[in-house]
Formats: structure tokens, C-alpha cells, sequence
């Protein structure tokens, strides 16, 4: 999930805290609870695998927005354990691709990871007048889509790290990375016999886009 900080951070409480790190929305979100467990066990292992990244283990954090927005309702018991890391904001793409990569053996195991964000986010720019309509897309938002949904189904990943590149469509899709590269490290995962397809991919708004990619 899009928890942004300079280095990099892992839950470790045996609790993890709801964090409600938004403003501006209904008060019923602010109210929104989900009582997961932490694992202690699983935040080391996570540290070492990232070796030699220096991994700060902390339990001041939880869950933010970007993870119980999405687990609760996979997981709506609060059933299982969760940790969250956060991604290093003074790092380019290619190291959070790259980084990604040493998670691998989280998957062999069978541990779900989930990369929580927005391929296409703007909020400065959204159409009011259509924020609920599925489909409503500026011309920008539209091209950033239809670009990165290419890039992604034929594994043209180097695109997608260098997005910077790629011209102002993707400029406007993605102002500020934080909710763009929980992507990449989706895609670092990925390995050679893996298949990958898309879903709840619709522009909402003008200029949002909650584009899920599926690995496995």
C-alpha cells in the first residue's frame, strides 16, 4: 500500500492500528475499524529478505487506508494476520522493481501480496460532474489507460518504471508516484511462468482509475 516515508518501514505489532490518513471524506470512512493481527515473525523474515536494504521494523504505524480499504473486504473477519511495508520515496522505480524481487519467496510460501494504489490518480483534476460515472475518462486519462494497460499485458515493464518518459498523458495520470508504484512492485513479482490479466479496469471521474492487475 502507498505508505510513503524516507527508508524503508514494516509493521511489527502483534496488533495492527486502523489508520485514517485522509481528510474530506464522509465521517462514516473516519469510523471504519479493522482489528487485524500483526505478525511479528513474518515483519523479520520480510527485513531479512530485503538484506542488504537497512528495513526499519516498527509498530508506531498500522494499517493505512491504502490496506484496510482493500483487505476488509477480501478479508472482511479480519481474519487473517497482515503486515504493511512502506515505500521509500528517495528511491527511483527501478530499485522498487527491483526490490520487489527479493519478496519472491513470500509467494512460494503462499503469503498474499497486495501493491494498493491508482494507476491513474489526480484528484486535482477530477470532473465533479461525473465522479460517480463509470467510464468517464479526460483524453489524457483515457491515453494513460489504454498505454499502460498495453505495457502491462505484454510485459513492456520498462515503460512502466520509466514512466516519467512517457509523455504528458502519463505526466497527468501519475503527478506524484506514491500511488502509482505499488504497481511496479506488483510487476516485480512476477516470474516467467506466471500468466497476468487486468480487472475493474474503468475510469471513474475524469481522472481516476482503480485498474487491478491479477499475477499468478
Amino acid at each position: 500500500a502507498h505508505w510513503y516515508t524516507k527508508g524503508t518501514y514494516v509493521t511489527s505489532g502483534e496488533m495492527q492500528k486502523t489508520i485514517h490518513d485522509f481528510y474530506g471524506f464522509p465521517q462514516e470512512l473516519f469510523e471504519v475499524e479493522y482489528p487485524a493481527k500483526g505478525n511479528p515473525e513474518l515483519t523479520k523474515e520480510t527485513a531479512e529478505l530485503l538484506a542488504p536494504t537497512s528495513v526499519i521494523e516498527t509498530d508506531s504505524w498500522g494499517l493505512d487506508h491504502g490496506a484496510w480499504s482493500v483487505i476488509k473486504h477480501l478479508y472482511p473477519a479480519a481474519n487473517i494476520p497482515v503486515i504493511q511495508m512502506s515505500i521509500d520515496y528517495t528511491q527511483p522505480a527501478q530499485y522498487h522493481f527491483d526490490l520487489a524481487k527479493k519478496l519472491q519467496k513470500l509467494r512460494e510460501k503462499g503469503i498474499l501480496i497486495i501493491g494498493s494504489g491508482n494507476v491513474v490518480h489526480n484528484l486535482r483534476m477530477i470532473d465533479w460532474k461525473n465522479i460517480n460515472t463509470v467510464g468517464a475518462g479526460w483524453d489524457w486519462a483515457i491515453e494513460a489507460r489504454a498505454k499502460t494497460n498495453e505495457w502491462i499485458l505484454d510485459g513492456n515493464f520498462q515503460n512502466l518504471i520509466h514512466f516519467e518518459k512517457q509523455g504528458a498523458a502519463l505526466q497527468n495520470a501519475i503527478p506524484t508516484p506514491d500511488h502509482y508504484l505499488p504497481l511496479i512492485y506488483t510487476l516485480g513479482l512476477k516470474e516467467k511462468s506466471d500468466n497476468i490479466s487486468l480487472f475493474n479496469d474503468e475510469l471513474i471521474g475524469g481522472s481516476l482509475s482503480m485498474t487491478s492487475v491479477f499475477v499468478g
